[in-house]
């Protein structure tokens, strides 16, 4: 079904995502990135996979946007000339989508709009779309051998893939300017220092042990429950009042309380592993909220 990545559901309901291009250092298409939308939006409606775990393919992550193609290499249509208010208002359309839209805030959109728990092991360099479509997952795992680079200072270009909006998030803004004014790489142990990554890890024992870590995060736990909880502190967390936040949590609540909330409450109080039935795949009407 894919040519660029592969899509490996284990008996586990961890879904290993792999960068298959080892041949390009798993460097980074147009068609790469239909593929990792198209495998995101399945994960969400599969309910056999509870997370999921993103790696690469021989020894490098994602080396970046593959450079060698013809034409304008980030696959955008120069014919165009695009407005704050085409992309606002006509960006669903496809010569927008497509033409206009950049592919890795593409893929960081089917990320966000995911319902399982994604985690990175980042097995490798990880360098300009490398290093972005690192940031909408949950967790990110290194070996030592990693690299990272917000490089497009030195090419000439912005950042893409919704990373101006994670990146300062996740390190705080005076490590984020510092990072891509820089556009220098980086190696594994300032990432973990900076807190961009979790945690380093053997390259020989990395994707068994983040595919352990992602099990982790979910075993024993309702479906509904995470995808909510994943939907709501990346949406809710920007919100300008904590009022607009409380709305959401009221309506999760309220829903959760009569469906596996009440299986867990009973759960608890009979002392056993609570039996939770409820599928990520059929959230309550609220969802998707604006």
């Amino acid at each position: 079904m894919y040519h660029n990545i592969r899509y490996q559901l284990g008996e586990d309901g961890i879904l290993l995502l792999t960068l298959a291009r080892p041949e390009r250092l798993n460097a980074f298409t147009v068609e790469m990135c239909d593929e990792l939308v198209d495998a995101y939006g399945r994960a969400s409606r599969d309910d056999a996979v509870r997370a999921i775990v993103v790696t690469g393919e021989g020894r490098s992550f994602c080396a970046g946007m593959d450079l060698a193609v013809e034409g304008n290499v980030f696959g955008l249509d120069e014919s165009q000339a695009p407005t704050l208010e085409d992309l606002r208002e006509r960006g669903h359309l496809p010569h927008i989508l497509r033409g206009v839209r950049d592919t890795a805030g593409r893929v960081a959109q089917a990320m966000l709009a995911c319902l399982k728990p994604i985690v990175a092991a980042i097995n490798g360099p990880a360098i300009g779309v490398g290093s972005t479509m690192l940031l909408p997952m949950d967790v990110r795992l290194a070996c030592v051998q990693a690299r990272f680079g917000f490089v497009f200072g030195k090419l000439g270009v912005t950042p893409e893939g919704c990373s101006t909006w994670f990146l300062p998030r996740i390190v705080g803004l005076p490590q984020a300017l510092e990072w891509l004014y820089r556009a220098e790489i980086f190696d594994a142990e300032e990432a973990l220092d900076k807190g961009l990554v979790r945690e380093l890890l053997p390259a020989e024992t990395l994707v068994e042990q983040a595919r352990a870590f992602a099990l982790s995060l979910v075993a024993g736990r309702s479906a509904v429950s995470i995808a909510l909880i994943r939907q709501m502190l990346y949406r809710n967390s920007a919100l300008d009042d904590p009022m607009a936040a409380n709305d959401i949590e009221s309506l999760a609540m309220f829903h959760t309380s009569q469906a596996d909330g009440k299986e867990g409450v009973r759960a608890f109080l009979e002392k056993r592993e609570p039996d939770f039935t409820g599928r990520a795949s059929r959230l309550p009407a609220f969802y998707p909220w604006h």
